[in-house]
């Protein structure tokens, strides 16, 4: 709860929103299948914890190895990487998620404020670590937004 002036709008949840799984249906118009990818263990599980607080249904995994064989046995709407991970970067999984499924949107979630553009070209939705519940719910809108324009 945020203290401040009663008239003070609560930037994460808009007073018409009567839970988090509302807010999230309100945004994207779904409830998504998120793959969310990450090296490091808390991290992973504080992503995996705020996508499931907007409503979404997630997957984890610890690797982008790990990552690709979970999307051989199941379909996912989105996926939400680090960049920074041994043996294959965010950007790397990326331009190899978009190569099997081209209409996938990937998310990077990343500390640097620069990549060197290693993904093929792609464009791909931002996010910059340590980031808000309003910045991941940002990034999911704009990579469904991005999905609706490739298909």
């Amino acid at each position: 709860i945020q203290a401040g002036r009663p008239d003070e709008p609560i930037p994460e949840a808009p007073p018409e929103a009567a839970s988090p799984s509302s807010a999230a249906a309100a945004d994207t118009g779904e409830t998504l299948n998120i793959l969310a990818v990450d090296d490091d263990a808390l991290v992973l599980m504080n992503t995996v914890a705020m996508l499931e607080d907007l409503g979404h249904d997630v997957t984890p995994a610890y690797s982008a190895r790990e990552a690709l064989a979970a999307m051989q046995r199941q379909d996912f709407d989105l996926v939400v990487t680090d960049h920074a991970m041994p043996n294959m970067t965010g950007t790397q999984l990326a331009s190899e998620i978009h190569g099997q499924q081209p209409g996938m949107p990937v998310v990077l979630a990343t500390g640097y404020a620069e990549l060197p553009q290693e993904a093929g070209g792609l464009n791909l939705p931002r996010l910059s670590k340590p980031f808000s519940l309003a910045e991941l719910r940002a990034a999911l809108n704009r990579a469904v937004a991005w999905r609706s324009g490739a298909a």
